[in-house]
C-alpha cells in the first residue's frame, strides 16, 4: 500500500480588495515543487467580502 506525504501551500493575494495573484511567482513555486516530485491534487481560493479571493491554497502529495 502506498503511503503519502502531503504539503499545503497558501499564497496571499494582493490588491486593495484582494483577488490579485502573482501568476509568475505561483508558476515558479509549482515548478519548484514539481521538481521535488510533489503532485498537485487540489487548488482552491478562500473568500473575503464580496467574493474577492483572500488566499489561494494548493495541496500536493508524493509517495512517502
Amino acid at each position: 500500500m502506498t503511503r503519502w506525504q502531503y504539503h499545503v501551500m497558501k499564497i496571499e493575494t494582493s490588491g486593495m480588495l484582494g483577488g490579485k495573484l502573482d501568476a509568475d511567482a505561483f508558476q515558479a513555486e509549482l515548478d519548484r515543487l514539481g521538481a521535488d516530485l510533489w503532485e498537485l491534487v487540489s487548488c482552491f481560493d478562500t473568500n473575503q467580502l464580496h467574493g474577492q479571493s483572500r488566499d489561494v491554497v494548493a495541496v500536493f502529495k508524493r509517495p512517502r
